[in-house]
């Protein structure tokens, strides 16, 4: 039990932004006949959360979410990611409660949907939130138009100021033009950007989509990936994406949370699971990353040598691929600074080297 349990139960603790927008925690979905019977007097999963899911197992039960918590603060991008039956697509869904967790809370903007009444739930839904599926769940009979401007006819919104709304939104994501194309004369980019556009139409402070590119052929998921990096630019919202390709969360996230067997394994910046991961499970993951696009000057930082001049200085942020250039006729490093302008240390071409190196050789078998 323990071996296997221990490749699969959280290993880091979630770091909590202090302006979360939406935080999860100790959520359990269980499926089978009886799933209230592993819950407390009160409603929780009480008790060690190792013999729980070992007690759910062995009844025959499924656990599809296990002990799930995570913050996402304002703005930020929370990618989860894992395989096929890890459990990210429905903790996604738990978050808006169109799945029902069985034990656990959603606190979004302060409301802990599973307290407030049905009312409230649908005003958060209609007003708060925005979803993109994987599944573009277009109307087949609509145009690009009606579609899109769908959820604010349900919001009972003017038809003008919907109209006008739509269309702003249809010529953000790209498809002015085409409004008033059906469904069936789109492409599945195109299908997938009025999806996109139909989430935002609302104005949602909270954007929650699920492996909305998985389905599209490799140019148009990296097209899509650009046009989302664009968008989240301009509207700073407050995502959880869920995927199950690494290098996508890598473009995307500001923060990646692993999922394996229901559990979070992992969670934290990119660099960090890149340099760090907690178990094989993960080092599988990050094999092949291209570690000199996620690793900035801030992972490899060493003590301030002899200052090499102002002009040579690299921001703290600043990629490793972008960092090298920088390197040429400076052996013994060169200064960075932070948004200040203050040196705060150096990076050095053997520090580059030595991350480079020992990321791109690491064995998923080492500890």
């Amino acid at each position: 039990m323990a071996e296997r349990l221990g490749e699969t139960l959280p290993i880091s603790t979630p770091e909590t932004p202090r302006d979360a927008k939406i935080s999860c925690r100790d959520v359990w979905k269980i499926y089978g006949e009886h799933p209230a019977r592993f819950l407390g007097r009160n409603g929780t999963a009480d008790g060690n959360p190792e013999a729980l899911y070992e007690a759910i197992l062995s009844s025959g039960h499924i656990p599809a979410a296990c002990n799930v918590s995570f913050d996402v603060g304002a703005g930020e991008t929370l990618v989860i990611m894992g395989l096929s039956g890890s459990g990210k697509s429905t903790i996604i869904r738990c978050l808006l409660r169109l799945i029902e967790p069985t034990a656990g809370k959603v606190i979004i903007d302060g409301d802990d949907l599973m307290a407030v009444g049905e009312r409230r739930l649908i005003d958060i839904r209609r007003h708060k939130t925005g979803m993109v599926f994987q599944h573009f769940g277009l109307l087949p009979h609509l145009t690009v138009l009606d579609n899109v401007a769908f959820p604010l006819r349900v919001q009972g919104v003017a038809e003008e100021d919907r109209r006008k709304r739509a269309e702003d939104v249809i010529e953000l994501v790209g498809l002015k033009g085409r409004e008033q194309a059906l469904p069936n004369e789109l492409s599945g980019g195109q299908q997938q950007r009025v999806g996109i556009a139909r989430s935002l139409a609302v104005e949602p402070e909270i954007w929650l989509l699920d492996e909305p590119f998985s389905a599209l052929d490799p140019v148009i998921r990296r097209q899509l990936q650009d046009e989302f990096l664009n968008l989240q630019t301009m509207l700073n919202k407050t995502v959880v994406f869920v995927s199950h390709d690494f290098q996508e969360a890598l473009r995307l996230a500001d923060r990646i949370a692993i999922m394996k067997d229901g559990w979070i394994v992992q969670i934290g910046k990119a660099a960090d699971i890149i340099r760090n991961p907690a178990n094989d499970y993960i080092a599988q993951f990050t094999l092949g990353a291209p570690c000199s696009k996620v690793l900035t000057a801030a992972d490899i930082l060493e003590p301030a040598g002899e200052p090499a001049g102002a002009a040579a200085a690299v921001p703290v942020g600043m990629t490793l691929e972008e960092v090298i250039p920088r390197l040429v006729g400076h052996a013994d490093g060169v200064p960075v600074v932070d948004g200040d302008g203050k040196t705060i240390g150096r990076v050095t071409p053997q520090g580059v080297l030595g991350a480079l190196a020992s990321d791109g050789k690491r064995d998923p078998g080492d500890p």
